[in-house]
């Protein structure tokens, strides 16, 4: 099991950036998929973006496509989510999740077992 703890939320304007950061420990981190999901008031959890253990693959929700990265640091145990040009639509928590690698399913929350609490994201107009 890994224990992860997500930071790096606040309220910004249209069009601005910030970066999540997502601090693992426990088990190996490299055994592990990481995925940033997202869930906005009254909706359901989405997927945003996953890289692979090696952080040689991303992949990401079409709505975010071109303006979040998904990016790891295994000799640190984290994962960010770079988040430019932000609208507000993007306004969630955003969690991030861990899954053991090896399941070849990146967008779906079946494939997580590990979450962290949450850390809101809020984007005025």
């Amino acid at each position: 099991q890994v224990q992860l703890v997500e930071s790096g939320g606040g309220l910004v304007q249209a069009g601005g950036s910030l970066r999540l950061s997502c601090a693992a420990s426990g088990r190996t981190f490299s055994d592990y998929t990481m995925g940033w999901f997202r869930q906005a008031s009254g909706k359901e959890r989405e997927s945003v973006a996953a890289i692979t253990w090696n952080g040689g693959s991303a992949y990401y929700t079409n709505s975010v496509k071109g303006r979040f990265t998904i990016s790891r640091d295994n000799a640190k145990n984290m994962v960010y989510l770079q988040m430019n040009s932000l609208k507000t639509e993007d306004t969630a928590v955003y969690y991030c999740a861990a899954g053991l690698r090896g399941r070849g399913i990146y967008l779906e929350k079946r494939s997580y077992e590990n979450w962290g609490q949450g850390t809101q994201v809020t984007v005025s107009s």
